[in-house]
C-alpha cells in the first residue's frame, strides 16, 4: 500500500527547521572558512585553503586545544561510564533507599552548567574552598593545591566536575538496560555455580551492549562539545591548559575577530564529531547484532 503524497507534508516543519538552523548555517560557515573575514568588514577576501593549512601545520594553540580535548574526553568517558554502571548495578532493586539515591545522583543533571561551575569554583578555591579546608582539617595540608590554577591538573578538575554533574543521567540509561535483562538468566547462572564476576562477564555485560554504546557515544559527543562549563570555570586558563576546541573557536571568533579562521576550525570540528558519531553507532549496531 503506497503512502499518500499528503503524508509528506508532516515532514515539512521538521525539514524546514533542519534546513534553516543546520544546512544553511553549515554552508555559510563552510564558505567563510575559505576567507580571512574579521566579522566586521563588509568585504570578504577569498584565501582558499590557507586557514586549513595553517591550523593543521603551524597553529600550536590548535594542537594544544586538541590535546586538551582528548584528555578531557578520555577522562570523562572512562570514569563516568564505569561509575554510572557500578551505581546502576548496586541501585537496581526498587527499594526506598535505592530510589532516594537514584534521585540524589540525578539531581545535578537538572542544574545549569553555569550553576555547576560556580558551585565547584567555590569548592576548588585555594583560599576559602571546601576541598582545601577539609584537607587541612584532617591533617592533609600537603595535598592542598590551587586546583584550577595548576596547569597540570586544571583540565582534570573540570573533568571531575563534569563527571559529578552527569553520572546520574547515565545511571538511568544503565538502569533501563539492566531491567531489560531476563531474571531467568541469572537463575540459570546461579544453578551452574557461576560467581558474581562470571555472571557479570557472561550475562550482564553482553546484554548491556546497546546501553553501553549509547552511554559511551553520548558521553563522547557531549565531552567533545563541552564549552559552557570550561568557559565559566577557567575560560581556557591558566595559560591555555584548559583550552579545548569549543573554547578555542569562541576565542578566535569573538576575542581575536578571526571569524574566517574560526569557521575553518568549526568545520574540522564538525567532521571529527560526525566521524565519532558514525563510529559509535556502527559499534552499537555491531554489538547489538552480536548479542542478539
Amino acid at each position: 500500500m503506497r503512502a499518500k503524497p499528503s503524508i509528506y507534508l508532516f515532514l515539512l516543519p521538521g525539514g524546514l527547521i533542519f534546513l534553516i538552523f543546520f544546512v544553511v548555517p553549515t554552508i555559510y560557515g563552510l564558505s567563510l572558512s575559505f576567507t580571512n573575514w574579521d566579522g566586521l568588514s563588509p568585504q570578504l577576501q577569498f584565501i582558499g585553503f590557507a586557514n586549513y593549512a595553517h591550523l593543521l601545520t603551524d597553529d600550536s594553540s590548535f594542537h594544544t586545544a586538541i590535546g586538551n580535548t582528548l584528555k578531557f574526553v578520555l577522562t570523562v568517558v572512562i570514569i563516568q561510564s564505569t561509575l554510572s554502571l557500578i551505581l546502576a548495578i548496586y541501585l537496581l532493586k526498587n527499594t526506598k533507599v535505592n530510589i532516594f539515591l537514584r534521585t540524589l545522583y540525578f539531581f545535578p543533571t537538572i542544574l545549569s552548567s553555569v550553576s555547576v561551575a560556580f558551585i565547584w569554583m567555590f569548592i576548588y578555591d585555594s583560599n576559602i574552598g571546601i576541598l582545601n579546608t577539609l584537607l587541612g582539617d584532617v591533617g592533609l595540608q600537603s595535598l592542598q593545591a590551587s586546583w584550577l590554577g595548576d596547569q597540570r591538573m586544571a583540565i582534570y578538575c573540570i573533568a571531575a566536575t563534569e563527571i559529578w554533574a552527569h553520572t546520574g543521567q547515565l545511571l538511568i540509561i544503565y538502569l533501563a538496560g539492566l531491567q531489560q535483562i531476563p531474571h531467568e538468566l541469572y537463575e540459570v547462572a546461579m544453578l551452574e555455580g557461576a560467581s558474581r564476576w562470571q555472571t557479570f562477564r557472561k550475562v550482564t555485560w553482553p546484554l548491556l551492549a546497546p546501553a553501553t554504546t549509547i552511554v559511551v557515544a553520548y558521553t563522547t559527543i557531549q565531552s567533545f562539545r563541552m564549552f559552557d562549563l570550561i568557559f565559566a570555570m577557567t575560560d581556557g586558563g591558566p595559560g591555555n591548559s584548559t583550552e579545548v576546541l569549543a573554547t578555542y573557536i569562541y576565542h578566535q571568533a569573538f576575542q581575536y575577530n578571526h571569524v574566517g579562521y574560526a569557521s575553518a576550525v568549526s568545520m574540522l570540528f564538525m567532521v571529527i564529531i560526525a566521524l565519532i558519531t558514525m563510529a559509535q553507532f556502527g559499534l552499537l549496531r555491531f554489538r547489538s547484532l552480536k548479542s542478539a
